[in-house]
């Protein structure tokens, strides 16, 4: 009989690929997604009709319908996913944030606590799906590990930050068997349109300026989508409750060389017709409260649940820009009208 799993935030990016995953090893999925801007039914072609797919249009802040889902599906194990993850669209409404991060946090670990104390199974597990911006800005040297300080510098930082310590809390208090995940920056097909890479895609394939925050010297370790399901699989099989875990990609690289590398890829497989797409480079002013450096310490999760990165930041990014050239339908509309604060609003440079 296929074990069931409850994914939320199952229609974004991550979520998307960790569902189809799930469903093509032949688990039930339950699915819970508000489907706001960042939710796409589009990311989940690949399972619509499968008998072993169920879309729950809901928001994990919603304690009624939370409960009617664990209820109802009985779930052996959790992934939570969901959260509002624009950097830029919480500096211009944090409240959306507060609501969906850390309320939505609070009301999945209850939903599960109470599941489990009302005779839920006894191996049930809980992934708390987080971020490294918790951990806050690097300088030159030095990697995030699972011990490093929290001191986040966003508000979307601060409301993962406030909801992994609800987690901890509920394993500690509770003992609800509750497993945290810090990810590094994820990218690969089916990303929304905002974020860095299918940005760059899409501005250069429709002729317009690529926006660079400030220098472009903002570090990052990139993590490609497939590697981050990997990890959380993993975490759910082999995680100890209780624990954390460090995932990245063991790529770091600065945001223009990043830029620089795509446009490069574009070049090789759609050429204009004069010059070449990193002559579209323009430099904003940068967001406010940018961190300078990401980097993970994965070593834990390879050490304790045998996790490590299959691609490269060459190979991710190839296949990456592949899928955009081949989906240009995917993403057009959405880069074409996309505004970002620090972006749509900001002036060049010089």
């Amino acid at each position: 009989m296929a074990r069931t799993a409850l994914v939320t935030g199952g229609a974004g990016f991550i979520g998307s690929a960790l569902v189809r995953r799930l469903v093509k090893e032949g688990w039930r999925v339950a699915n819970i997604d508000k489907l706001t801007y960042a939710g796409d039914l589009r990311n989940l072609a690949e399972v619509e009709g499968s008998a072993n797919h169920k879309l729950i249009q809901a928001d994990v802040a919603d304690a009624h319908a939370v409960a009617a889902a664990f209820n109802e599906h009985r779930p052996e194990l959790v992934f939570h996913l969901a959260a509002e993850s624009h950097v830029d669209r919480s500096i211009d409404g944090p409240r959306a944030f507060i609501d969906t991060n850390v309320v939505g946090a609070y009301v999945m670990l209850d939903a599960a606590r109470a599941y489990l104390g009302a005779g839920g199974p006894a191996d049930f597990r809980f992934v708390h799906v987080s971020t490294d911006e918790v951990y806050g800005s690097l300088g030159a040297k030095g990697l995030f590990t699972e011990t490093t300080a929290y001191a986040p510098n966003s508000p979307y930082a601060a409301s993962k930050a406030a909801a992994d310590h609800l987690a901890r809390a509920w394993h500690q208090t509770f003992k609800l068997p509750v497993m945290i995940s810090n990810c590094s920056n994820n990218y690969g097909p089916y990303q929304n349109a905002e974020k860095l890479i299918p940005t760059v895609i899409g501005c250069a394939l429709l002729g317009k300026p690529i926006p660079v925050y400030g220098d472009g010297r903002q570090v990052r370790d990139w993590l490609y989508v497939e590697d981050h399901v990997d990890a959380l699989l993993a975490v759910a099989r082999r995680g100890a409750a209780g624990e954390k875990y460090n995932i990245g990609g063991h790529n770091e690289v600065a945001n223009i060389d990043l830029v620089k590398t795509v446009c490069r890829e574009l070049d090789a497989r759609r050429p204009k017709s004069s010059g070449g797409y990193a002559d579209q480079i323009a430099f904003v002013t940068d967001r406010p409260g940018h961190d300078r450096r990401y980097a993970i310490d994965a070593t834990k999760a390879m050490r304790e649940i045998g996790w490590s990165p299959k691609e490269t930041f060459a190979t991710g990014i190839a296949r990456t820009v592949d899928w955009y050239c081949a989906n240009e339908a995917y993403w057009r509309e959405a880069a074409g009208a996309a505004k970002r604060l620090g972006l749509a609003d900001a002036k060049p440079k010089g």
